[in-house]
């Protein structure tokens, strides 16, 4: 998995992670937050990793806002 964008809240990853969906793209989120229990403790933001062969294609939808 590739990483296509890091946010300072799972909140913006998640808005991020629904545009990805819509889009048919499937993605994770990767924080140091304990899964959301301690959503104000994140070391790093919070990653949003799709797999390398809809790397472009996230990385597009993202820059166009998801639509």
């Amino acid at each position: 998995m590739v990483e296509v964008g890091v946010f300072p809240t799972r909140t913006e990853a998640e808005i991020a992670q629904t545009a990805l969906t819509a889009a048919g793209i499937e993605s994770v989120l990767a924080a140091d937050d304990a899964g959301g229990a301690y959503p104000f403790d994140l070391s790093g933001g919070v990653r949003l990793l799709v797999e390398e062969a809809d790397a472009q294609l996230a990385a597009e939808v993202l820059a166009t806002g998801g639509s």
